[in-house]
């Protein structure tokens, strides 16, 4: 297989699946890692493609911070029918852990006001979603305001976490890496994410699929963290292939 045949085959597999993999490359087109790292760089060079650690993907992974004002009208229909899924998770007098974000807002907006349940969270639209539920008891976490989350992050709100255990934690986040993990935009959210982690039994991800193969600037823990993700049919086939085969729990709405 001539350079431009490589180069060609790359490219229309990156368009089929979104990433490539430089191991599965190398086992397909009977070159060596090293080649195909070459290829690679070439084609990064031309602005094909974003290179990664052991991988390569159309766009850039990359995510900045936007105000949740503005995600709020992102992928609409697609939150609803994951918080839809999510909310059917949620059982009767047990205590969970919301965290932040567009998704696990329209989650907590779901959930049946006659419902006795005990929810923690550092997001106050979260809050603001269930004051109205005479049968929801809310622990409201104090700390750093991040006006652009509409959530609390800090010492204080970590704190706090160490002092509670509840059985499932639903989790929104801005980027989902096979080689990275969990991430979100801002740091001292992701460090709160990961004590939320290691207060449950169990950790559910809702995102959408645009968010799959993205990186934020805060990671919030490794994939083998995850207990199961909700996402939409947007999904590319090869990261529900990956995460299944670690063990976690796809559900596709």
């Amino acid at each position: 297989m001539t350079l431009a045949e490589r180069h060609r085959y790359i490219l229309d597999k990156l368009n089929q699946a979104g990433i490539v993999h430089v191991s599965d490359l190398s086992k397909e087109l009977n070159v060596t890692v090293v080649t195909v790292r070459k290829d690679l760089k070439l084609l990064e060079d031309k602005g094909l493609l974003f290179r990664s650690h052991g991988s390569a993907t159309l766009h850039s992974p990359y995510v900045n911070d936007k105000p949740v004002n503005e995600k709020k009208l992102v992928r609409v229909e697609e939150k609803i029918k994951i918080a839809q899924a999510a909310v059917q998770l949620v059982e009767k007098e047990e205590a969970i852990i919301i965290g932040s974000g567009t998704t696990v807002v329209s989650f907590a907006q779901l959930i049946p006001k006659d419902q006795k349940l005990t929810v923690l969270t550092a997001a106050m639209n979260v809050t603001l979603a269930l004051i109205d539920s005479p049968e929801v008891e809310i622990v409201q976490l104090g700390g750093v305001v991040r006006k652009s989350s509409s959530s609390v992050v800090g010492n204080y709100a970590e704190e706090m976490m160490a002092n509670f255990a509840c059985s499932k934690l639903f989790l929104s986040v801005d980027g989902i890496s096979l080689d990275f993990g969990l991430t979100t935009s801002h740091m001292m959210e992701a460090h709160l994410n990961a004590q939320m982690i290691r207060s449950v039994q169990k950790t559910i991800v809702l995102a959408d699929s645009s968010k799959f193969g993205k990186k934020g600037f805060g990671k919030i823990c490794n994939l083998e963290d995850v207990d199961m993700i909700i996402t939409d049919s947007g999904i590319p086939d090869i990261y529900k292939e990956k995460l299944e085969e670690m063990g976690i729990e796809v559900r596709v709405v």
